[in-house]
């Protein structure tokens, strides 16, 4: 019959929490129509262009 692992101490259950927190950068590309920096999948924010076509009318300041 199989026997239960001991209970784990709070010191390494924190530990193995904290292994799969680390930090990820967001990642980014660039608009095909204008070359800003852009989140992928999202609108261009300078352009308002996305998959190739005009989604929005950008104003200009």
């Amino acid at each position: 019959m199989a026997v239960p692992y001991g209970r784990k101490s709070r010191t390494k259950s924190r530990t193995q929490r904290a292994a799969n927190m680390r930090y990820t950068p967001k990642a980014y590309t660039h608009c095909s129509k204008c070359g800003e920096a852009k989140a992928p999948h999202h609108i261009c924010g300078s352009c308002g262009h996305y998959a190739g076509r005009q989604v929005i009318q950008v104003v200009e300041e």
